[in-house]
């Protein structure tokens, strides 16, 4: 080992709490159209409650409510150019009045790049994340290579963001901004409640034979109803393991009316699946420790609209 080396690994290592960022991802909030909060919400503080008391633990919550910003969706400016893809998104900013958007409004991009881990729990809608979860995720795109200087191209010139990308400056510039950290993807569903006859069709449904239970998605693994956002976590460096990757069935049987928060926290089953989640969240991160570097990413990630 050289002198320089050594000297690298003599360096006191910083110590502060672990950061984590919690996201509840239904849309369904008391404040709108619903009348009720989703389940995501009642699950996210139940896994605040069960967090070290020593860790920081931020928290968001994505529900729709009436006059609150949505998460804008993404542009896809990737596809012209990865250069004109800006990290962080510069196609809009904070507090617009003619663009409000939820993602700058709430200030998501420094947040997520302070925390050395994200949590993510929301529902399974129609086999898939729900909207804000997707646009949440289409929004963050631009952590994969993404272009940190939107300077060098006027901050939205066609041209020279593909001058750029073909150029020898580009590999220099382009990186997955915040690889390195953690993320964890817990979701829930009824899987049609009490919509379902004997064989596993929709009740009201005319045309039965359109419809063959056996070849539905995922072959009964509920989980890999989010995998479109695990793996592109993967993708853009974020460490994803299998045992912080769950799903828990509820209200199995049940009319909507009868399947709220209150009825899930009642599920035993459904209940210690979540908390074995939350528990195994808490070792790797532990396990793992802080993420070197995260000052400086949550500088990276301010606005330059």
């Amino acid at each position: 080992m050289d002198d320089l080396a050594a000297a690298a690994e003599a360096l006191v290592l910083e110590e502060r709490p672990l950061k984590v960022l919690l996201v509840a991802g239904s849309a369904r909030r008391l404040d709108g159209c619903p009348g009720l909060d989703g389940k995501a919400r009642f699950l996210m503080h139940r896994m605040l409650a069960r967090l070290p008391p020593a860790w920081q633990a931020d928290h968001v919550d994505l529900g729709n409510e009436h006059g609150k910003p949505k998460i804008q969706g993404c542009n896809g400016c990737v596809g012209t150019s990865m250069a004109l893809c800006v990290w962080p998104c510069n196609c809009y900013g904070p507090d617009s009045d003619h663009q409000p958007d939820l993602m700058w409004n709430e200030r998501l991009y420094p947040r997520l790049a302070r925390a050395d881990a994200w949590a993510f729990i929301g529902p399974v809608w129609w086999y898939g994340p729900t909207t804000n979860l997707k646009a949440l995720f289409d929004r963050l795109v631009c952590m994969s290579g993404g272009n940190p200087r939107p300077d060098l191209i006027d901050k939205k010139s066609t041209l020279k963001a593909q001058a750029l990308e073909r150029s020898a400056l580009w590999p220099e510039l382009t990186r997955n901004h915040l690889e390195g950290r953690s993320a964890a993807f817990f979701c829930y569903g009824n899987e049609g409640g009490n919509e379902l006859d004997a064989a596993g069709r929709p009740r009201i449904l005319r045309h039965k034979d359109w419809f063959d239970p056996d070849r539905e998605p995922y072959g009964g693994d509920q989980r890999l109803a989010y995998q479109g956002l695990v793996w592109q976590c993967r993708y853009s460096g974020i460490e994803v393991p299998d045992p912080l990757w769950s799903h828990a069935a509820t209200g199995i049987g049940r009319p909507y009316a009868d399947d709220q928060a209150d009825d899930m926290a009642l599920e035993a089953a459904a209940m210690a699946r979540f908390d074995a989640w939350v528990d195994a969240f808490v070792r790797h991160v532990a396990a793992k420790g802080p993420v070197p570097g995260t000052k400086e990413a949550e500088r990276g990630a301010q606005s330059t609209t």
